[in-house]
């Protein structure tokens, strides 16, 4: 017993050292079924020596923002682009058209062993193997409202998009401009009517079309206040300034009771200003109107209506001035019709015309340029642009010799509005023998396009069509339009996504919309 308790003792003995070590200045580490203690020595602790004197600020979590990769773009160089499922050359799954805009994902370079005969110096053949290298792009791009992907050669691209736009685009500034919202101006998904002055001076027929939008759901008038012929809504600052008087009667002479009216009805609000046909500013102004070079005399298109040079600062001034009137009166929106140069038959008729340019500008940097001036001058007052465009400029690669370029007119406006209407369409047009008779058809593939070109571009604008309320009755195989035309044209439209459309009859009879 009396040995048991020796060995118990120092058995405790060593255990309490292991135990003391261990808890002031050592690590123990457990190997087998030893315990082996690494000394360690102590370090004097400074921070409870200088507790007093300084206070230790809590560490903060940092966040490191992520890199943000930059995306690369190219542009389609051919008429028709294959893309392919792999970088291989069989599979052929898509097309694009020249000029579209493309994301780079990957470059690969593909080795492809192929056998060829050699002649030896004996006359014989031997077969030898080479190695062809072909060079290929995934890609990723928007089509016919997809995100779609696929593989490309990499000569069918160049970063350069001046590389494959017309000439006359050359000196475009083609940087993304971002859209911006109005917190109070709400964007709405407008169904919109179009009203003359005449239409708007009459308070029966105004009663009239809001008891009509609260049945049909119509939420938007599109209201002249500067029409084809430079007549004014109401009272303005800028007619004085720039035509020289303003003291007539106006349609509407108390705008604000006018303005107060729509917005009771929860209607929204359109200002219609037409750009550059004006000849009360061309009676003004003379020397600004477009002429005939042969005769000298004021060009008009067959409505006999005098157009002024799209080159005219002074002219985009009184414009801008009528807009922000427009818009201190409390309209929502600011919408520029003809906005463009006269109809020339493609251009033809450029050589027999005076513009009465003194800017050496092409005529799509001209219409860039009044945009561009117009959305920085109205910026300020937070009233969204839109710009009224051909039903054909989708379609068309080029400005139609009109000034209007899809791409061009998208970056620079908040709302893009072709006119759409089946009976301007050529016969033959998307493979339609009479587009008027084919209201649905017409809107469908004329608004995919412009769906499609919005793709080319960082911040496009909302697409939102003019369509046909009225029968063309010159057109050879029209059809009369009625409920069931619009219809079809609205359809076309939800088909593709946009939920937004007017209706133009002017006559201004929108009993149709419900007939």
């Amino acid at each position: 017993m009396k040995e048991n308790k020796i060995i118990v003792g120092i058995i405790g003995v060593i255990s309490l050292y292991i135990v003391t070590i261990t808890t002031t200045a050592g690590v123990t580490k457990e190997i087998g079924k030893k315990v082996v203690v690494i000394e360690k020595k102590e370090e004097k602790n400074i921070l409870k020596e200088n507790e007093q004197k300084e206070q230790i600020l809590p560490l903060k979590e940092v966040k490191i923002p992520e890199k943000k990769v930059e995306k690369i773009y190219a542009y389609t160089i051919n008429y028709k682009t294959p893309i392919y499922l792999e970088p291989d050359g069989k599979d052929q799954k898509d097309s694009l058209k020249k000029a579209i805009r493309v994301e780079i994902l990957e470059d690969k370079v593909v080795e492809i062993p192929k056998e060829v005969k050699v002649k030896k110096d004996d006359g014989s053949y031997e077969v030898k193997t080479t190695i062809e290298k072909s060079f290929w792009k995934k890609v990723r791009y928007g089509k016919n409202n997809e995100i779609r992907e696929g593989w490309l050669r990499t000569g069918s691209l160049t970063e350069d998009i001046h590389k494959v736009i017309p000439e006359n685009l050359k000196n475009i500034d083609f940087t993304p401009i971002p859209k911006k919202e109005y917190a109070n101006n709400p964007r709405v998904d407008v169904k919109g009517i179009y009203l003359t002055v005449n239409t708007a001076a009459s308070m029966k027929r105004m009663d009239e079309l809001i008891a009509l939008a609260k049945r049909t759901g119509i939420n938007a008038f599109v209201i002249d206040v500067k029409e084809d012929f430079g007549k004014m809504l109401f009272k303005t600052e800028a007619e004085l300034k720039y035509i020289g008087k303003n003291d007539k009667k106006y349609p509407i002479n108390d705008i604000q009771s006018f303005m107060k009216k729509l917005k009771d009805n929860n209607i929204y609000t359109i200002a219609r200003i037409v750009s550059f046909k004006d000849p009360t500013y061309a009676a003004k102004h003379p020397d600004k109107a477009i002429i005939k070079k042969a005769t000298g005399k004021p060009f008009t298109n067959s409505d006999g209506v005098i157009w002024v040079s799209p080159h005219d600062r002074y002219l985009w001034e009184y414009n801008i001035a009528v807009a922000k009137e427009a818009a201190q009166a409390g309209f929502n929106e600011i919408q520029f019709d003809y906005v463009r140069f006269p109809a020339s038959n493609g251009g033809k008729l450029d050589k027999e015309l005076d513009y009465r340019d003194t800017t050496g500008e092409s005529k799509p940097e001209t219409i860039q340029k009044y945009l561009r001036y117009a959305k920085k001058e109205l910026e300020p007052l937070e009233v969204y642009v839109s710009a009224d465009i051909y039903g054909q400029v989708p379609s068309s690669n080029d400005d139609m010799g009109l000034g209007q370029h899809w791409e061009v007119i998208s970056n620079e406006v908040d709302i893009i509005s072709p006119m759409a209407y089946p009976s301007h369409y050529g016969r033959g047009v998307y493979g339609i023998s009479v587009p008027d008779a084919e209201p649905y058809k017409t809107i469908y593939y004329t608004i995919l396009d412009g769906i499609n070109r919005n793709y080319n571009i960082e911040y496009p604008s909302q697409i939102r069509p003019w369509l046909q309320a009225f029968t063309a009755k010159w057109v050879k195989g029209h059809i009369l339009y009625g409920k069931e035309e619009i219809e079809a044209q609205i359809k076309a439209l939800n088909d593709l996504g946009i939920k937004q459309y007017m209706l133009w009859n002017p006559s201004n009879r929108y009993g149709i919309v419900e007939k």
